[in-house]
């Protein structure tokens, strides 16, 4: 019984177990029986595969929402648990997709195949459940311990909006990438791909003897971790502004990151057609930092008007930018 009284984080120990319980299992199923062989994953399968996680996702978040409004959940802040599930996933969802541009351009660098893209993206995923929980955990003691932090939260994803609205992209230069230039510094690393392996044993050139080496896919995979801890500096205050339950937060955020492994062969070959998603997204940053400084002042918003207004911002981006390059010529996938 110890085992279902327990508590960690606000919640049984038993919901953390469980959530993470499913979260292997899609896991193993998505890398050891659909993505058991090295092979290129196309368009349709991607879609097909993206689809299943997001309905997964959704009956997910209905089986949140039936619990909380059967009293069978609750939150630590008094949130609808639904609602800011709802809301969390499809913020994260949509900031997520400018991932897809960045991890095209680390593969793009290591010059690694499409056949080996997926099985890498799936192992980085397991980095992401734990550097996420590493941060959503030092998220949810600052916000229990200084509540003022929620202040500082909303002032950086209002500035992180305007920035974005203003701020022209400009090109990245993986070679530039400090984290590459350490590693290649600090480690020894092969020239050559070795199919899924991460690490080989190849002779020395100096000794001639047998050493560990480590593959271009295994730089790929650290740079794309980074590259989404980054990211994460977004959207964790982000979600972090809609509700402090660290729960809804963790499950809200890994949901969404799961399916977008699944889309990215999708995405990478259109990516450029989502040019003004970016606006919509600086907008739905700025509607959420400013609504903390609204609570306070003025009294909290309705949840319902939350999740509208970001999921009609986030609708009107993809939708317009779609429409406005519906002539453009697509790019190669890599």
């Amino acid at each position: 019984m110890e085992f279902f009284s327990a508590e960690w984080l606000g919640k049984p120990l038993w919901m953390w177990k469980g959530f993470l319980a499913v979260v292997v299992v899609l896991l193993a199923f998505d890398l050891g029986v659909l993505n058991r062989k090295d092979k290129e994953m196309g368009i349709a399968q991607s879609l097909w595969l993206s689809a299943f996680y997001i309905s997964f996702a959704m009956l997910y978040g209905a089986g949140i929402w039936w619990a909380y409004e059967a009293g069978e959940l609750t939150t630590s802040d008094g949130t609808h648990a639904g609602v800011a599930f709802f809301t969390g996933f499809f913020i994260e969802k949509a900031l997520s997709i400018d991932n897809v541009f960045v991890i095209s351009l680390i593969f793009t660098y290591f010059a690694i195949p499409r056949r080996y893209q997926y099985r890498a993206l799936v192992w980085g995923i397991i980095g992401v459940i734990v550097l996420r929980g590493i941060m959503i955990a030092l998220g949810a003691a600052l916000v229990q311990e200084y509540s003022w932090v929620l202040y500082i939260f909303g002032a950086f994803l209002i500035a992180t909006g305007i920035k974005m609205l203003v701020v022209p992209e400009g090109e990245q230069d993986i070679s530039k990438n400090p984290v590459v230039k350490f590693m290649r510094r600090h480690m020894r690393v092969s020239d050559n791909l070795h199919g899924q392996k991460f690490f080989v044993r190849e002779p020395d050139p100096k000794t001639g003897a047998m050493v560990r080496v480590a593959t271009p896919l295994f730089l790929a995979l650290v740079v794309i971790n980074i590259a989404d801890l980054i990211f994460a500096v977004d959207s964790v205050p982000a979600i972090f502004a809609i509700t402090t339950d660290t729960f809804i937060v963790y499950t809200a955020n890994i949901m969404a990151i799961l399916g977008l492994r699944a889309l990215y062969f999708a995405l990478a070959a259109m990516v450029h057609r989502f040019h003004y998603l970016k606006y919509a997204l600086a907008l739905v940053l700025v509607f959420i930092g400013g609504k903390i400084f609204w609570n306070q002042i003025f009294g909290k918003v309705d949840p319902a008007i939350s999740l509208g207004v970001t999921l009609a911002l986030i609708l009107g981006g993809i939708f317009y930018s779609l429409w406005k390059t519906r002539k453009d010529t697509p790019v190669p996938a890599q």
